[in-house]
């Protein structure tokens, strides 16, 4: 199912949502995408521990500035790009037209979500902005500037996958709650008015009992 914002274009998954033979029973399987949670996960985990552990192996501050930075880059791709997709599927992106005003796109298939998988997903997605929320507080108490940018950019990359996820998975169940409240008022109106003018009696024809 996509699902798409009012006023915001819609645009079709990539791949096919037909559920392919021998795919029946995907969602009872404790995980369809190890890899994918393997590497939703060690991304940004391995981020939290290189800005928690640099400083016993280096006092390099550039050397653990770009090799946090390159972690959460290669994190916020994949979550955005691959593990959205395949582990709870959806996607999202953003635009500014010509206006300078900002559109959300977002698309929703939900036939086809494990949910174990689903957990770990929104389980890592919430818990790393909050830790880097938290490590934010730290710097700023402790007057530690140069480690706050690298903060601020982690709680930007992190934020926004976040953001967008949220958005998107909230914005398609209310589309689709707005589209089921449509077909039930055409419902009730239509059988409101089946029982108020009834369809007329097809005309009978009597028997006469002529040859």
């Amino acid at each position: 199912m996509n699902s798409a914002t009012p006023g915001v274009p819609q645009v079709p998954l990539l791949d096919d949502d037909t559920i392919a033979f021998g795919e029946e029973d995907n969602a009872n399987k404790q995980f369809v995408h190890p890899y994918i949670v393997f590497f939703h996960l060690i991304f940004r985990s391995s981020a939290i521990a290189v800005y928690v552990l640099c400083s016993l192996f280096t006092d390099s501050f550039i050397a653990s500035f770009v090799l946090v930075i390159l972690l959460l880059s290669a994190d916020f791709w994949t979550v955005k790009n691959i593990s959205g997709r395949l582990l709870v599927g959806l996607r999202w992106w953003n635009y500014v037209d010509d206006d300078g005003k900002s559109h959300w796109v977002f698309e929703s298939r939900q036939n086809r979500v494990n949910r174990n998988e689903s957990r770990l997903f929104w389980l890592g997605l919430i818990l790393c902005p909050m830790m880097w929320s938290g490590f934010f507080v730290i710097c700023l108490f402790g007057l530690k500037f140069k480690w706050m940018l690298l903060v601020l950019i982690a709680l930007t990359l992190t934020g926004s996958n976040l953001y967008g996820y949220v958005k998107c998975n909230f914005g398609a169940k209310e589309n689709l709650q707005t589209a089921t409240k449509d077909f039930l008022k055409q419902q009730l109106l239509r059988n409101a008015s089946s029982f108020m003018f009834p369809p007329a009696a097809p005309p009978t024809t009597a028997n006469t009992g002529v040859v």
